[in-house]
């Protein structure tokens, strides 16, 4: 019974003198109005825990994840299916496509099997060899290539021929095939199999491969079950049945939610190969500038973005934030999807999140709306069916890259052309994306990923909060449950700050949990973004609570924590760092009438990177030419302020 319902049972006892009064006379005495008010004071229940309603605890899962399903994964040897995929996510132990045993250290709680809607049950007839296949000569080739075992060099051709648009038109599965419209209903029967209320959820979902080689993909995710999606057949990029605009696929998902009553949303990947055309002034494919239409379409269907998996950490970039120590961390800047086109500085701009938030704050006060006002996750794309990501657990991108010796020397993606290269070695083993749910369903997780109380990881599972308001007191800091003044007095991460008390400056309440199986904590970092009264845009980072007794240097920046990395052995100690952080924090520069946004950025104590593992267990060569350690790390959805108009 709740407190206010017991409160007033009993005062109503008191009044009518009912014969509950009368029984409880004999074990505490005579229940009156005035005794009841000492009992039960007009302050919260003893038990904090009475009426509680907010989340408790992040959960950790996929949002990216392609499966054999995927005519490009197929092709790279891919062989698991969604189902597999599903078992492995809920902690299962599977066979991979190479024929290993791989389990991940916990079951994952949630999970999106992402396949690629453009040639959904291409691959099945493929590596058939079906008729209708080898009667096409660039069929018969991709086909011979792969039964003489040359599936990666297949792969990367068929992945050319679709980013530049010269798929032959007779190997095109579109959503009027028959192979095309079965393949979905049994990725739709798969996720229906293995989804279970309140201890894994199986999204149904899939990926828009939008812009080829430019990479402005979408996942998107239905909140709904089987009986809405199978209403509809995914969108594809290829006309006349799809497009490669992302405002027409807005337009299929307004379609859809018009249709069924259902619910879905789309997440962006991270733009550091999209060569400038993730966060954009000028339109892709249209050449019309952005425009008030297209910031309120994007403001209303991509909530969240993705800001790291495998192919980079897409969070900041050094040349975009030179005082920023840590913005050099796993990039993946050397040019586009399949490094067709190097990479030039001014793309930069409009690839990375960090900038892309600044970049919606400029268009807000264009528009009157941000198109690029999005919350944080991380995710792996992942072409496996293995979404796997620790740096001791790294499945790869694609199943050549699964766990062997030659995957430290072996090239990735040559382009011939511009003479471009990236190795196996590059890949980032990333990330997770870490969802504020109250249970876990679908529909409780996707309203999470709505209102963006989500954030990214780089594979760590770390707990992280992050709260806004004006009221916050350092004795918030000392509370074991600081949810409880968070929820109580300000927004979660990915709210909005109202108009500030007069005198008053935004305050925020952070508190990191370090992984249970994973390294200590260095530091907690506020980033804020702003918007001067000339337009023009800033950033900066403050280390905001850090462990051990380190005094920040000069420029209030705080000294490493050091590094207990054992290379050779591939191991560390958590001698250093602490096991949690937890502060409040008041904006010192605060300016009531700049437009600003704030998000947390957590780092843990340096580990072993995936390639020193392998280096270890396969005896060889640590690579010198990507880091023997990194700093694993967590970015929160960032918390708005906007003046009032």
């Amino acid at each position: 019974m709740k407190y206010a319902t017991l409160k007033a049972a009993l005062l109503a006892a008191t009044i009518l003198g009912s014969s509950f009064a009368a029984q409880a006379d004999g074990d505490v005495g005579q229940i009156t109005k005035e005794r009841i008010e000492k009992f039960f004071p007009d302050k919260r229940p003893y038990s904090p825990y009475v009426d509680r309603n907010f989340p408790t605890r992040p959960l950790f899962g996929d949002t990216h994840l392609h499966t054999a399903v995927s005519f490009d994964a197929g092709i790279f040897g891919a062989r698991l299916s969604p189902r597999e995929a599903y078992r492995f996510a809920k902690g299962e132990q599977v066979t991979t496509s190479t024929g290993q045993q791989a389990k991940l250290s916990r079951p994952l709680d949630f999970l999106v099997v992402a396949d690629h809607s453009d040639n959904m049950g291409l691959f099945p007839d493929l590596v058939a060899g079906k008729p209708n296949i080898i009667a096409d000569p660039q069929g018969r080739k991709w086909y011979d290539m792969m039964k003489e075992g040359r599936g990666q060099e297949a792969a990367l051709q068929v992945i050319a021929a679709f980013s530049n648009g010269n798929f032959p038109k007779a190997l095109v599965y579109a959503p009027n095939t028959a192979a095309f419209k079965s393949t979905w209903l049994e990725t739709i029967k798969a996720a229906e199999e293995h989804n279970d209320p309140g201890r894994f959820t199986a999204f149904i979902g899939y990926e828009w491969t939008a812009q080829g080689s430019f990479n402005i993909h979408r996942n998107v995710i239905f909140k709904d079950g089987g009986d809405l999606a199978r209403q509809v057949l995914p969108f594809t990029t290829v006309a006349p049945l799809g497009s490669p605009r992302e405002t027409d696929l807005w337009k299929w998902m307004a379609e859809y939610e018009s249709k069924t009553g259902g619910d879905v949303l789309a997440i962006a990947h991270n733009g550091n190969v999209s060569n400038g055309l993730m966060f954009p002034f000028i339109q892709p494919f249209t050449n019309k500038p952005v425009d008030q239409e297209y910031a309120e379409a994007r403001n209303r269907w991509e909530p969240i973005y993705e800001v790291t998996q495998m192919k980079g950490d897409g969070e900041a970039h050094p040349w975009l934030s030179p005082n920023d120590e840590f913005a050099n961390f796993e990039k993946w800047d050397k040019g586009n999807l399949d490094m067709s086109e190097a990479k030039k500085p001014e793309m930069l701009e409009h690839e990375y999140a960090r900038s892309g938030l600044k970049l919606g704050l400029k268009m807000e006060k264009q528009f009157g709306v941000n198109p690029f006002k999005f919350g944080m996750i991380g995710s792996t794309d992942a072409h496996t069916g293995l979404p796997a990501v620790e740096e001791d657990n790294f499945w790869g991108k694609v199943a050549p890259m699964e766990p062997s010796p030659e995957r430290l020397t072996n090239t990735f993606v040559n382009n011939s052309k511009t003479g471009i290269t990236v190795n196996d070695r590059d890949v980032v083993s990333a990330g997770y994306a870490g969802v504020w749910a109250t249970e876990n369903t679908r529909q409780s997780i996707f309203e999470a990923m709505e209102r963006r109380e989500v954030y990214a990881t780089t594979g760590t599972r770390m707990v992280v909060r992050l709260f806004g308001g004006y009221e916050f007191t350092e004795a918030d800091a000392k509370s074991r449950n600081p949810a409880i003044a968070g929820y109580g007095k300000g927004v979660p991460m990915g709210g909005d700050l109202g108009a500030p008390p007069a005198g008053k400056a935004p305050t925020f309440l952070l508190a990191a949990l370090k992984d249970p199986i994973g390294a200590n904590l260095d530091r907690y970092q506020i980033v804020k973004g702003w918007i001067d009264e000339k337009g023009v845009a800033h950033e900066k980072v403050y280390d905001v609570v850090w462990s051990g007794d380190r005094k920040p240097g000069a420029g209030g920046k705080v000294p490493s924590v050091g590094n207990t990395v054992d290379v050779a052995n591939a191991n560390w100690t958590n001698t250093i760092g602490s096991p949690e952080l937890i502060a409040v924090w008041t904006d010192p520069e605060f300016d009531p009438k700049q437009s600003a946004f704030y998000y947390g950025r957590v780092l843990e104590i340096p580990t072993p990177r995936w390639t020193t593992y392998d280096a270890k267990y396969f005896g060889r060569p640590v690579p010198t030419d990507v880091p023997a350690a990194i700093q694993e790390r967590a970015y929160t959805s960032p918390i708005w302020y906007k003046p009032a108009s």
